[in-house]
């Protein structure tokens, strides 16, 4: 079982210890199993939080044994680890350990080295910050998340949630992951930064919407080659009202949110299946491989072939298990 080890330290922020404790928690296999063990481990037996004080139940000796390591973030974040604390993280990430950071929790990452020449976000607030201190790492205040394979650092502790997500995904498929998403009642990808490797949500309608029957017949035709005067027509609209309220109910248009539908179900198939490129295209109603490769990179942010390589093998995993409702 690939355990997670969540470093709590004095002046740890709350929130950013427990996002990472609840989605690496709740995150559940096909068959029911937990699929992480979570230790909070800190060096002294208790940890105050400043709104309160916790114990911890491990000591460092956690953060040897751990396939990932969660570094929340402090109310300080000028706080520096103890020299001791960063050389077992160093050590760790030597022995190929996971390492990642919430918010502000950046700063702890960053000191230790491992993100020099690599690029890195943290909270808006204190992307300046993280950028002046440590010179060496590339801050990108725009992005909800970085992965950059070993190490991931997140925005706010709600963009961990993201990042969190996006772990259990690359570790076990999207179906546990989708899982996990809900128990935390948060769709599984929020637009920005590395959501190339989730699956991209529909912006839904209101219920009793109008458009709610509409968006029906575009998720039973995504296949076919539907132009916007196709969808206006079905819908007894001009393209210009169509457009306006898609735009009032959704927040995106026809084909935007047409092409998206595709990406989903392409996606599904190049975690599921081994059909060639050419079939998938076909399949997803893209009319030609070019233009599937390019909408896809557009939306996804990476290739069809590199998105399969990331997610073929841990979809196959759960293979044996029942397919997740509406693919059946």
């Amino acid at each position: 079982m690939h355990t997670v080890a969540v470093l709590a330290l004095d002046q740890v922020i709350p929130f950013d210890l427990s996002v990472p404790i609840d989605t690496f928690g709740r995150a559940r296999l096909p068959d029911g199993r937990p699929a992480y063990r979570v230790r909070v481990c800190a060096e002294a037996d208790e940890v105050d939080t400043g709104a309160f004080t916790m114990r911890a139940p491990y000591g460092l000796d956690a953060l040897a044994e751990a396939d990932t390591v969660i570094l929340p973030g402090l109310a300080d974040p000028t706080i520096e680890l103890p020299p001791h604390i960063a050389e077992l993280l160093r050590t760790s990430a030597a022995n190929g350990t996971r390492v990642a950071s919430v918010c502000v929790g950046a700063f702890l990452l960053a000191g230790t080295g491992l993100l020099d020449g690599l690029r890195a976000t943290t909270h808006w607030l204190a992307a300046d910050r993280l950028a002046a201190a440590h010179p060496a790492v590339e801050v990108d205040p725009n992005v909800l998340y970085v992965d950059n394979g070993q190490f991931l650092t997140s925005a706010g502790a709600a963009a961990a949630l993201d990042m969190c997500l996006h772990m259990i995904r690359t570790d076990h498929g999207s179906a546990v992951a989708a899982d996990a998403a809900r128990l935390s009642v948060m769709p599984l990808e929020r637009e920005g930064g590395q959501a190339q490797f989730i699956v991209h949500a529909q912006p839904p309608a209101p219920a009793g919407a109008a458009l709610e029957p509409l968006l029906r017949w575009l998720e039973e035709n995504a296949e076919r080659e539907l132009t916007l005067d196709d969808i206006a027509a079905h819908a007894g609209l001009s393209t210009r009202t169509l457009n306006r309220r898609f735009r009032e109910q959704t927040g995106t248009t026809p084909l935007q949110w047409l092409h998206r539908t595709r990406v989903r179900h392409a996606q599904y198939l190049l975690e599921t299946t081994p059909y060639p490129v050419e079939r998938i295209a076909a399949q997803t109603g893209f009319g030609s491989p070019t233009a599937f490769r390019d909408r896809f990179r557009r939306v996804v942010g990476t290739s069809p072939q590199a998105y399969r390589r990331a997610f073929r093998a841990s979809a196959s995993a759960s293979a044996s298990a029942p397919a997740p409702a509406g693919h059946g």
